[in-house]
């Protein structure tokens, strides 16, 4: 029986301020190049569109000659293009849709412009293969905080929850600055919170309260909890205390997976789903993934999760999501489609509805 070799996929991301080429055969990942500007804006205190869209001008050529490399493969091998159509920052997003339909036209390949957010959903089968769906996905990033419930990775998508004000690597990002730590507040505040106590300071869990949970029953706010953090540190200063560090950061982020972590075990209970995907940037934190996997564990839900690399912005969750897309044979987008930087997650796949 002859063996069918998956189409080779090629994806290009750009929605934010990694600029990722990525290459795919099914769910099997064979190069992920990034090319990061978050140095650029380290000055600025968090992301300058205009500055990430010129870095990826920059980037995005050499980006897919390191990501072609990788693979062993050249431009002409590859069957199909997938790029990040939305959401994420127009102008950045306008570099990766531009590069992404010049080549399909010079490779005459089809084109598939899909979202972002049901990206980083399909990153995970390329760490343990194809989802048993329907699952959960809680999807945690700087940009956004969802809880999703995902049917069919190709095509269906449903928005269950999300932030009502801050994102929660936003929250992380305003809180490292007011406890002085640098941006990215993300990997900042895990490192000082690795010493200090959680215990010590019990900062709120927002939309946890019973009138909460009947309005907003799977939604999140983290605008509250920076607030808090900045009365306690303003508190401490105006008494002529030290600030502790290290238990402000263990504090605020127990905060943050305390509340992610019960309302996403809730939804899986609720909607009788019993696998969890833990995806996004903000996936990477260590206390999360370990309170989530003790939480799954204990609830019977099997819990699914990218390997750090897979969990930032990458071209290699575009081309997972456009492997996806092409294995069930749907229709490659429009070439004059265009980019949404608010492109709802329920658009897996762009132009999809001109042919239903």
């Amino acid at each position: 029986m002859d063996v069918v070799t998956p189409p080779l996929i090629l994806g290009i991301e750009t929605s934010c301020d990694e600029t990722g080429v990525g290459l795919v055969r099914g769910t099997t990942l064979l190069a992920n190049a990034v090319a990061s500007s978050v140095d650029e804006h380290v000055r600025f205190g968090g992301v300058v569109p205009e500055v990430a869209s010129r870095a990826h001008l920059e980037a995005i050529v050499p980006t897919m000659h390191r990501a072609l490399d990788e693979a062993g493969c050249r431009l002409a091998d590859v069957d199909a293009v997938a790029v990040t159509a939305g959401p994420g920052l127009a102008g950045a997003l306008m570099v990766g849709v531009s590069a992404a339909k010049a080549l399909a036209v010079a490779l005459d390949r089809p084109l598939y412009g899909v979202n972002h957010l049901v990206g980083h959903v399909a990153a995970e089968q390329l760490e343990n293969g194809p989802l048993t769906e329907p699952v959960v996905a809680l999807l945690v990033s700087g940009g956004h905080t969802e809880i999703l419930q995902v049917d069919d990775i190709a095509t269906a998508a449903e928005l269950l929850g999300q932030t009502i004000d801050d994102a929660a690597g936003e929250a992380f990002d305003k809180v490292a600055r007011l406890i002085g730590l640098k941006y990215p507040g993300g990997p900042h505040i895990q490192r000082a919170a690795a010493e200090g106590d959680p215990a010590a300071i019990r900062f709120p869990r927002g939309l946890t309260a019973p009138r909460d949970m009947t309005r907003h029953r799977y939604d999140f706010s983290f605008s509250g909890l920076k607030t808090a953090v900045a009365r306690w540190v303003e508190t401490a200063e105006a008494a002529g205390k030290p600030v502790p560090v290290a238990d402000v950061a263990a504090g605020f982020q127990e905060a943050v997976a305390d509340v992610l972590t019960k309302k996403a075990v809730l939804a899986c209970q609720e909607r009788g789903v019993s696998t969890m995907v833990l995806a996004g940037g903000v996936a990477a934190n260590a206390r999360l993934r370990e309170l989530t996997e003790q939480r799954c564990a204990a609830a019977g839900i099997t819990l699914r999760q990218p390997r750090f690399s897979l969990c930032t912005d990458n071209g290699a969750m575009i081309a997972a999501l456009g492997a996806a897309v092409v294995e069930r044979g749907l229709p490659p987008s429009p070439l004059d489609f265009a980019t949404d930087s608010s492109l709802p997650v329920t658009e897996v796949l762009v132009g999809a509805g001109q042919f239903s």
